[in-house]
């Protein structure tokens, strides 16, 4: 019987399996959905959805229940303990284990029997250069994966698994910059890739530089958010402070609005009186009335896919509609590519800023490089395009699978368990 190997890519927005016959030395198949969760409300017992089923839950809900998305991004948090969901309480191990489960009961589905080994992708770091986040990231990480069923596990980064994906493609050795631009992280490897390699043991003499950034496609959605939709929720509004006096309602408000996991913010009790007497304060503003609809209808979500959709047209077109409407609220704004490309500017600077500081800590001149190699969803942004084309003007540029390049590579990281 095959031996098969799984390569797991828990991302952001998206994770993945490859199944990897290590018999044949192929890629069986490879599987992705997406990393959302969502917990009907009053079930007597406590079920959870997963992926694409999740959203359509959801919605047929009538978004009524526990949504939740960017699980990721919690797991560097030491803050975060647990979550209150009905009667259950769920770690991030708890959580997490959900996705990568049901990833590894579709695989093995596919191959007709139990799957115990897995390469998992980790992003250079879980939350900027902080090694005490980190190891609490991977291990809860590597809890998740036990919890799911898998009995073997290493990791790998997750460019480093882009890296070997592409290396499939070529014909002769080449240096390659692998940038892996996700929801959460954005992630560098500067190696050496070589098909005479393809198979090899011990890989690492061949990984020349690693490094990556806490900023992805994420990070785009909320300064679009801030930029552009916030003002549609009452940013900028004025309430009546004192007899007269008026001022700025408060920006915490807006913030919280700006990112998905941040949502939780307006959960308590307290927060939601602030925004009723707000809301009366401002006499009865309905900009500032779309937030506590958006609120007491948990209509984050789609707003943010709406935003999503944005800039998924702006990809390929010059411009797109920034279109919304539900129970009363109503967004319908042109959005041009160079308007876009400015919104996120602050993220592409930084993002810039680190690919130069990389390149020069490592001593890699722009000239030893022979391609690179963009990945991840994020990487289709244009202003992302537009940035490696400006900084690497006579080296070629190529791409992949960009949501399931990651996980085929990290099958391809067997030699992790023969250390």
């Amino acid at each position: 019987m095959s031996k098969y190997l799984y390569g797991i890519d828990f991302g952001t927005s998206n994770s993945a399996l490859s199944i990897f016959d290590e018999h044949t030395q192929e890629i069986v198949d490879t599987i992705s959905i997406p990393s959302i969760l969502y917990f009907p409300k009053n079930q007597e017992e406590e079920t959870c959805t997963v992926g694409a089923n999740a959203i359509e839950q959801y919605i047929a809900d009538g978004m009524d229940g526990r949504f939740m998305k960017s699980i990721k991004r919690v797991l560097p948090r030491s803050s975060f303990i647990d979550t209150r969901i009905g009667s259950n309480k769920y770690t991030a191990t708890d959580l997490v284990s959900f996705i990568i489960g049901t990833l590894k009961k579709m695989a093995d589905e596919r191959i007709g029997q139990i799957g115990e080994r897995a390469i998992i992708g980790r992003p250079v770091f879980f939350d900027d250069d902080d090694a005490t986040k980190d190891v609490l990231a991977q291990q809860r990480l590597k809890n998740a994966a036990i919890k799911a069923g898998l009995k073997e596990v290493a990791f790998q980064f997750e460019p480093i698994g882009a890296a070997f994906a592409y290396e499939k493609t070529i014909s002769h050795k080449e240096n390659v910059l692998v940038a892996d631009l996700g929801g959460g992280t954005t992630d560098f490897t500067f190696i050496e890739l070589d098909p005479k390699r393809i198979g090899s043991k011990d890989r690492r003499k061949d990984i020349l530089a690693t490094g990556g950034i806490y900023i992805g496609g994420d990070s785009f959605d909320s300064a679009f958010m801030w930029e552009r939709g916030t003002p549609y929720f009452g940013r900028g509004v004025q309430y009546e402070s004192s007899p007269g006096k008026m001022l700025d309602l408060p920006l915490s408000f807006f913030t919280n609005i700006c990112s998905w996991e941040k949502m939780n913010f307006f959960n308590g009790q307290k927060i939601k009186n602030d925004i009723n007497r707000y809301f009366y304060l401002s006499r009865n503003n309905p900009k500032f009335e779309n937030l506590l609809t958006l609120i007491e209808h948990n209509l984050g979500y789609t707003v943010f896919r709406a935003i999503e959709q944005t800039k998924i047209e702006l990809s390929s077109l010059p411009q797109s509609t920034f279109a919304y409407r539900n129970l009363g609220i109503e967004i319908n704004e042109q959005i041009s590519l160079p308007q876009y490309n400015q919104l996120i500017q602050k993220d592409l600077l930084k993002i810039n800023a680190y690919l130069d500081t990389f390149l020069v800590q490592h001593q890699i001149n722009p000239s030893q490089i022979d391609s690179v190699f963009l990945t991840g969803g994020t990487s289709l942004v244009q202003g992302i395009q537009d940035l490696f084309k400006t900084k690497f003007p006579n080296t070629k540029l190529n791409s992949g699978d960009n949501f399931i390049s990651v996980a085929k590579g990290l099958a391809y990281s067997g030699y992790l368990f023969d250390k």
